[in-house]
């Protein structure tokens, strides 16, 4: 039974990290990504779509970001989009593509952007401590009806403050993976 809220532990703690890792790719570093704009929502045909299902996202080099939009009737909609945005950024439209030029980061900007980083680490691991508190009320639950021995109850709590160790340092990696992209020149 124990064994039972350690998985659910990981699987909860994988998804904070997961969270995570997807929430840090929209977060702007000094060269172009195509996770900026990933999350860009578009008013096409009557209905609120993803970019991503609009057109194909590529960074042909380091500041440039190349959107291809699989019908050239959603060209219009996508430039508003990204002119409508919070990424002050004008989308250059060459015919059949749209090119966004990112501009190189200001050391006062990528020291702002380190900030969110690190609130946005910061979340994830209150989720990843809120998963082992939850968890752990559960194993001392079970033991206290009885469900599970006392030493059962020690060895699942040990296994469970591994996990939440184990997530901490990823968490960390992460962290330290994209301070040092956005403070790259």
């Amino acid at each position: 039974m124990t064994m039972q809220q350690i998985d659910s532990a990981k699987i909860r703690m994988k998804g904070a990290i997961d969270a995570l890792q997807k929430d840090l790719s929209s977060v702007r570093t000094g060269r172009a990504s195509p996770g900026m704009i990933d999350g860009l929502i578009v008013e096409y045909a009557g209905s609120q779509l993803a970019l991503r299902q609009l057109s194909q996202i590529s960074s042909p080099d380091p500041r440039t970001l190349l959107i291809q939009p699989w019908d050239q009737g959603s060209m219009a909609a996508i430039e508003k989009a990204i002119r409508n945005s919070d990424l002050s950024i004008m989308p250059n439209v060459d015919g059949r593509v749209i090119r966004l030029n990112i501009p190189p980061l200001t050391e006062e900007r990528r020291k702002d952007l380190v900030k969110l980083v690190r609130k946005r680490v910061e979340d994830s691991k209150v989720a990843v401590r809120n998963v082992r508190r939850d968890v752990l009320e559960g194993i001392r639950k079970l033991e206290k009806d009885g469900q599970a021995s006392q030493d059962e109850s020690r060895r699942a709590q040990a296994d469970l403050q591994k996990q939440t160790d184990a997530a901490v340092v990823q968490i960390d990696q992460l962290s330290k993976r994209k301070e040092e992209e956005v403070m790259a020149v």
